[in-house]
């Protein structure tokens, strides 16, 4: 039966149903899904003035990238921070102490160096190994007086644990090389019955 013979609200129901078959698939999708999708924000494209829920997802970057970028900085900045805390714990140490007021007092240490003998740095570095436990003491630093520089060494071993700290090598490096033996066999050891020798009895 031909539509134009139906009733009027048959022939309106057929017509919407005709129209159905003859239309394209996304003829009668939500308009809303026709919206292109916004590209998220960049890390220099501004604030974010609206926000839509249809909007491109960032892309999300895998945590251990980041833990690959930044575990070097952070292992680098508690190497430093753990050396500096030992070698501050050294420079404080009564052992370095002794050694730079036995240099001040030294006649062959003004000699060479003059008066006002302090560390040559500003940030001084002490190098080498305080193992006062263990009876082992080799350390080095750099020193400065009113006549030049120089670098000095010390070496003081204890053999036995009750015993006590016998100095093998106290010396001073001028700035043109020379080598100066602060320790002579003519002279008595300035680091006996000193702070040094009452630390190895505790």
């Amino acid at each position: 039966m031909p539509l134009r013979y139906l009733k009027p609200h048959l022939y309106c129901r057929s017509r919407i149903a005709y129209q159905h078959l003859n239309s394209p698939p996304n003829a009668f999708l939500p308009a809303t899904s026709k919206r292109t999708l916004i590209a998220p924000p960049q890390p220099n494209s501004g604030p974010l003035m609206t926000r839509r829920s249809d909007r491109a997802l960032p892309n999300i970057v895998p945590s251990y990238r980041i833990w690959l970028k930044t575990a070097p900085i952070f292992i680098a900045i508690i190497t430093v921070s753990a050396l500096g805390i030992f070698n501050y714990q050294k420079s404080s140490s009564s052992v370095v102490a002794a050694t730079l007021y036995a240099l001040r007092t030294s006649e062959l240490g003004r000699r060479e160096l003059g008066d006002e003998i302090y560390f040559r740095d500003m940030w001084p570095w002490i190098w080498g190994e305080m193992n006062q436990l263990h009876g082992r003491v080799n350390i080095g630093y750099g020193v400065k007086g009113t006549k030049g520089k120089g670098y000095m060494r010390f070496r003081s071993e204890r053999k036995t644990r009750m015993g006590y700290f016998e100095t093998k090598e106290w010396s001073l490096e001028t700035e043109d090389g020379r080598i100066v033996q602060l320790l002579d066999d003519g002279r008595v050891d300035p680091f006996k019955n000193t702070t040094l020798q009452a630390e190895s009895s505790d």
